[in-house]
């Protein structure tokens, strides 16, 4: 239960875009846990939200679940400098790094962006990287497998990798490869935290992406 006595976080829900990711249900899944853990939680189903400067100053994390779809210069710059000034910027799969597809200052706020994943869902082995064993976001996990989309995905070179999936060698490539599934970023005051995972609704019924999850939303926050 959440203390009554206890100031209110404020978080916004920003979804929409291709309905292929269920951004109202994936983003269903988190808003009880958000609430549990001392946030007022709004929503939003329009990218005109990143333009209220003064709502995004109060909000102390956006969670952005919004594949595709256009957004103007101006919606890019209010959210990075928002984000730049202290407020938490935090996603998973499409929703957070295939959103935008031609915006670059929205893919340098994220430091990463989807370019590709094999046909249908594969089973994989996603592995935490060992020397960040000691981050909070990986407290008493371990090595999980699932079975949903792999991303393969361009990263900025600065980013903390939490979380590395690898793609085996085969027709399209002569060696295996180890991607970026899970990381953070810094942007000025702000935090960035983004999970590559989350397709469909049951990939957050695997504890560890579930865990991940919640967790990076709560270290994303101001």
């Amino acid at each position: 239960m959440t203390d009554p006595n206890r100031p209110h976080r404020r978080a916004l829900v920003v979804r929409g875009g291709w309905e292929g990711h269920s951004p109202v249900q994936i983003t269903d899944l988190f808003v009880p846990f958000l609430k549990d853990s001392g946030f007022q939680v709004d929503t939003a189903d329009t990218l005109e939200v990143y333009t209220d400067a003064e709502r995004l100053a109060a909000t102390d994390l956006v969670v952005q679940c919004w594949t595709m779809g256009e957004i103007t210069p101006e919606q890019t710059r209010g959210l990075v400098a928002a984000v730049r000034a202290g407020t938490g910027f935090a996603g998973w799969h499409g929703g957070i790094v295939d959103s935008f597809r031609g915006d670059v200052d929205y893919h340098f706020l994220t430091g990463g962006q989807f370019l590709h994943h094999p046909d249908g869902f594969v089973d994989h082995t996603v592995h935490l990287v060992p020397e960040r064993a000691d981050h909070p976001l990986l407290a008493g996990l371990g090595d999980f497998a699932v079975h949903t989309e792999q991303y393969w995905v361009s990263t900025d070179p600065d980013i903390d990798v939490l979380a590395t999936t690898v793609f085996p060698a085969g027709e399209e490539r002569d060696h295996p490869v180890v991607m970026p599934t899970v990381w953070t970023r810094q942007q000025g005051a702000g935090r960035v935290f983004v999970n590559a995972i989350g397709h469909k609704a049951d990939d957050f019924d695997v504890p560890e992406v579930r865990a991940l999850t919640e967790r990076g939303l709560l270290w994303a926050s101001r």
